[in-house]
């Protein structure tokens, strides 16, 4: 194929109806939930901490992955080969200690507390009466969640450009609309839904794939011969640095940190049920996993130069390979798991960052004290949704940055910020409210001045040192300053097993 240039992808009336017929369901999925997350704000955020462990087993690991695995991982792996499988080991290796232990932690203690949102969980486990807690968390949040969200739907746009030949901007816009109208539907129990129908589309789509390639393409042992003699290195698991290694063994630190995903494990019905969450999303984690690395592989093969793919981008590699080696209507569910995997992250970093300004701004801080309606705070939290969509819609029109590294940033920035609080608060008693306001300050600014700065930047991915530095300083901080009076009995409720 080295003689071709990919410029498009031809899509027909098959694939298009494949695509819309998702769409559909994704839609009415959104229109039957909106009476139940109409109830009130517990509902809209975390599903009245109602959902059964399928749905928090396949919704918690979706949710985590994004277009950077299908589109990221996917074009990381043709560059640099078999090596970036690790880039994969450090996330399945944490969410299966979180699944493990975190999660039941957190579960049990939002239900004594009634907790709905992370911020929700640091105010009562450090007893802040202040706002100040809220508000830090609630500012973090959102200046990385735009960032993410925006990345999603540039992610988005060019899904749409490479599979439906229109142009990104257009792509960009019909993301960000999907997403809204069944985000602003149904709430937490939409989004969680909507993320099992499409857990299923993007394992499917992540393994039907790279079989059928590996069959047509005479095996894998012909694709590793190919591989080896385009360059020995990309065969090589170890061919890196060691900075490289670390650092992508380190993307998994961010997943205690990012409250879209804590936010499934505070919704499950019974955490005594989270040991089968663990197995089921390990499970799922690691052959999706595997989808996407071999697809990288394979692809190298099929089309060696990257010349050779529209616009000349590896994140075009999986649209591309879908349309080559499957039927139309097939070809249209594909590009439908591009969506899948845009949407399940997307709608649940705007309902973590709506829940910031609405539970933990203006409900328990502007309204200190005030009854105000559910029904309200369920009004507020769908129009601030809306204005997330249309700010990060602007930002990903203009965002120039590749959708593996914009993630890798916000996902960082999230990680750094509130993972090692989140431990620490989780599983130290002497934690306090000034280690956690240090650590969170901590973390997010090294994270970004290291990101900034090329020399500190070319050392290693950034999430590492704001992770140490956010766990160094709260844990120093802490030192020195009080514990709430009631620390064992706030631990306790960590270890009582909550069903409600």
């Amino acid at each position: 194929m080295d003689d071709i240039q990919i410029t498009e992808i031809a899509v027909d009336g098959y694939a298009i109806a494949a695509f819309v017929i998702y769409l559909s369901s994704i839609i009415g999925i959104g229109i039957y939930a909106s009476r139940y997350s109409s109830r009130g704000i517990a509902e809209f955020f975390v599903g009245g901490r109602s959902m059964n462990r399928l749905i928090v087993a396949l919704s918690a690991v979706v949710s985590g992955r994004s277009a950077w695995l299908l589109l990221g991982v996917t074009g990381m792996a043709y560059v640099m080969g078999a090596s970036a499988v690790w880039a994969v080991v450090g996330y399945i290796v944490v969410e299966l200690f979180l699944f493990l232990y975190f999660a039941r932690r957190i579960r049990n203690f939002s239900g004594a507390y009634d907790c709905v949102t992370v911020p929700d969980f640091f105010a009562a486990r450090f007893r802040d009466e202040s706002g100040v807690l809220r508000i830090l968390m609630s500012v973090i949040i959102l200046i990385f969640m735009i960032g993410y969200v925006s990345a999603q739907f540039v992610a988005g746009g060019k899904a749409f450009a490479s599979g439906f030949d229109v142009t990104n901007q257009t792509g960009i816009i019909f993301t960000a609309i999907i997403v809204l109208v069944y985000t602003i539907l149904g709430g937490f129990l939409a989004v969680s839904l909507t993320d099992m129908v499409q857990a299923i589309f993007m394992l499917l789509a992540l393994v039907l794939l790279p079989v059928i390639i590996i069959i047509q393409s005479g095996g894998w042992e012909f694709i590793a011969m190919q591989l080896s003699q385009i360059d020995p290195t990309l065969i090589d698991p170890v061919a890196l640095s060691a900075g490289v290694l670390v650092g992508f063994l380190g993307i998994g630190l961010g997943a205690p940190g990012n409250p879209h995903i804590i936010a499934r494990y505070m919704s499950i019905d019974d955490s005594r049920q989270l040991r089968w969450v663990a197995v089921t999303g390990t499970i799922w984690n690691v052959l999706m996993a595997w989808g996407a690395l071999i697809i990288g592989l394979a692809g190298r093969v099929i089309i060696p130069e990257v010349d050779l793919l529209p616009a000349g981008d590896t994140e075009n590699l999986y649209p591309v390979l879908a349309r080559m080696f499957l039927p139309s209507i097939i070809f249209g569910a594909i590009v439908a798991s591009i969506f899948a995997a845009i949407m399940s992250t997307a709608d649940s970093q705007l309902l973590v960052a709506a829940s910031a300004v609405v539970r933990d701004v203006y409900e328990k801080i502007i309204c200190k004290g005030k009854d105000v309606p559910q029904e309200t705070l369920v009004l507020y939290s769908r129009i601030v949704v809306a204005l997330l969509v249309v700010v990060s819609l602007l930002f990903g029109l203009i965002a120039e940055n590749l959708v593996f590294w914009l993630v890798l940033f916000a996902w960082a920035g999230l990680g750094a910020a509130l993972g090692p609080t989140t431990i620490l608060a989780l599983y130290w008693k002497k934690t306090t409210k000034e280690g956690v306001i240090a650590g969170m300050l901590t973390g997010a600014l090294v994270t970004i001045v290291w990101y900034l700065v090329p020399q500190l930047n070319a050392l290693i991915y950034e999430l590492i040192p704001g992770f140490i530095a956010g766990g160094v300083m709260t844990v120093a901080i802490s030192l020195f300053t009080k514990t709430p009076e009631d620390y064992e009995k706030l631990f306790e409720a960590m270890k009582q097993d909550s069903n409600s």
